[in-house]
């Protein structure tokens, strides 16, 4: 296809514009990577910017040999395995009935969903509600509250509607139920969006890290990214402690917590060539006739 050289300067600005912005989200993580890999004196100097300079792997020597750490990233994995499956399973559930037409009071049903959107009770109902449901220090405070994400299931309902009617009626002629229907022709037809939301459960499980500062206590059920505030809050404590004069511990060096951050940040980076190939047709998906 030909360009004339209005669209070609479009085009060029355009790619311009996203590169610019892949710069912004690529650069501070090609940062911390340097400081991870650098030494304290380099750091302290500020020498560092995009590449490390006294080449140390001492704090990745430490972050892998504590064991708090491994023990950390290998139950974030387990939870974010176990929130994206049941979180998927329920906005399917939710999802198809409120894309069926003969769903009597599905707009008022939808409408309540969407409010949840714009407003919700607030941290101390939401800590009140889990201690009586005797939830605290237990895995599913960290997977009930945030089951099913009210944008995601706008998004799977949308997908659902555009299925074409004649395939439906086509099922009930052959006589098809609905939860045949669903497992036979609906869900093999939404893998791309499927594994869009997947993808968008469990980077949002991987990244959450404020339910478990509220419900959890234990240290042996800490996510990753609890474990990761929680060395950078210490660090930020002892330094402040050691500016004062008091005695404590000394602060954690800023290796160690750019090594800490590359620990917890690269897993779920692997994540994205698995789903690469049905995030965009997912998105289009989702997207096209709201």
């Amino acid at each position: 296809m030909i360009q004339n050289p209005a669209e070609k300067i479009g085009n060029t600005v355009i790619m311009l514009l996203l590169g610019i912005f892949c710069l912004f989200c690529v650069v501070p993580m090609i940062h911390i990577f340097s400081l991870s890999l650098s030494g304290n004196r380099a750091i302290m100097s500020g020498e560092v910017t995009l590449w490390p300079i006294d080449l140390n792997f001492e704090p990745y020597k430490n972050v892998f040999g504590d064991l708090s750490m491994i023990r950390s990233l290998f139950f974030t994995i387990w939870l974010v395995v176990i929130y994206t499956i049941v979180s998927l399973i329920a906005t399917i559930l939710a999802a198809y009935p409120l894309s069926r037409r003969n769903f009597k009071g599905k707009n008022i049903l939808f409408a309540l969903i969407i409010i949840t959107m714009f407003f919700n009770p607030g941290i101390i109902p939401n800590y009140l509600l889990i201690k009586e449901l005797h939830m605290l220090n237990s895995v599913w405070s960290l997977v009930l509250p945030l089951l099913i994400n009210a944008f995601l299931l706008i998004i799977l309902k949308t997908s659902f509607t555009q299925l074409p009617v004649e395939l439906e009626d086509s099922a009930w002629m052959d006589g098809c139920g609905h939860f045949r229907y669903l497992m036979r022709i609906v869900l093999p037809l939404s893998l791309p969006i499927l594994a869009t939301l997947a993808l968008y459960s469990a980077v949002d499980r991987w990244n959450m890290f404020q339910d478990a500062l509220f419900y959890i206590n234990d240290a042996h059920l800490y996510p990753i990214q609890q474990k990761l505030y929680e060395i950078v809050i210490n660090s930020q404590v002892n330094d402040a402690t050691a500016q004062e004069g008091f005695g404590g511990s000394s602060p954690v060096p800023e290796s160690l917590q750019a090594a800490s951050i590359m620990f917890a940040t690269v897993p779920i980076l692997l994540v994205y060539p698995w789903l690469q190939r049905y995030f965009i047709s997912g998105m289009l998906v989702g997207a096209v006739k709201g």
